[in-house]
């Protein structure tokens, strides 16, 4: 493991809370784990038996309706954390995680874990924080989806994004998401013909231009209004 990995693991709600000591003996029961573009790491309904972070790439998490509809829980990148939810709850799957780009991911076991646990309650309080901080989040995306119009969303899956992936330029803030804007409109909620009109508004006002798999963002101001 490279220090750049150990770096990228330490700021993960599993290591935050250890010293040195014992994230080091955490990250010895840490294995690694490659994916390429488009593969998918388990399937909504399978059985966990281990929790993963995000060492480098993205990753997305999905959900699947009857009828054969994709919906997009969220994108995750380097440093955070998922699959923790079986720890707690031995049932299946609740989503499918498929990489967005190449992907590197430390898995941890949940056998390994549990007695890690016992002896590191901090660390339990810091799985059970960043559950809660998901179920906030769950809730706000429950909320928008009733109050928020389509163009409100996509300014706030927007600034979500940049948040986590925007990197500064002379220009504005490059957000580099790498979806396609099928996966951008599952993750908001709504049609890609719907999101992809929001998006050319946006870019006519100025606020943004819209690029291959990312927008650079040039009003964050205008757009964090349009969000509320």
């Amino acid at each position: 493991m490279t220090d750049r990995d150990v770096d990228v693991l330490s700021r993960a709600p599993l290591f935050e809370a250890l010293d040195e000591q014992g994230a080091k003996a955490l990250r010895a029961n840490v294995t690694e784990v490659r994916l390429a573009r488009g593969q998918t790491l388990f399937n909504e309904g399978e059985t966990g038996d281990r929790l993963y972070v995000v060492l480098e790439g993205k990753i997305k998490l999905t959900r699947t309706a009857p009828d054969g509809r994709e919906n997009l829980l969220s994108v995750l990148g380097p440093s955070e954390m998922f699959g923790e939810l079986s720890l707690f709850d031995p049932r299946p799957r609740t989503a499918s995680a498929i990489a967005v780009t190449e992907v590197r991911l430390a898995g941890l076991g949940h056998d390994d874990l549990r007695p890690w646990l016992t002896g590191h309650p901090e660390v339990a309080v810091q799985l059970l924080r960043a559950l809660a901080q998901r179920l906030r989040k769950t809730n706000d995306v429950m909320a928008d989806l009733v109050f928020t119009d389509v163009p409100g969303r996509v300014a706030k899956a927007l600034l979500d994004l940049a948040e986590r992936f925007g990197q500064p330029s002379d220009v504005g803030l490059h957000v580099h998401h790498d979806l396609t804007q099928e996966e951008l409109a599952q993750l908001v909620g709504a049609s890609r013909e719907t999101v992809n009109k929001a998006l050319a508004d946006f870019a006519a006002r100025g606020w943004l231009r819209i690029e291959a798999r990312a927008v650079v963002i040039l009003d964050i101001e205008r757009l964090r209004k349009r969000s509320r």
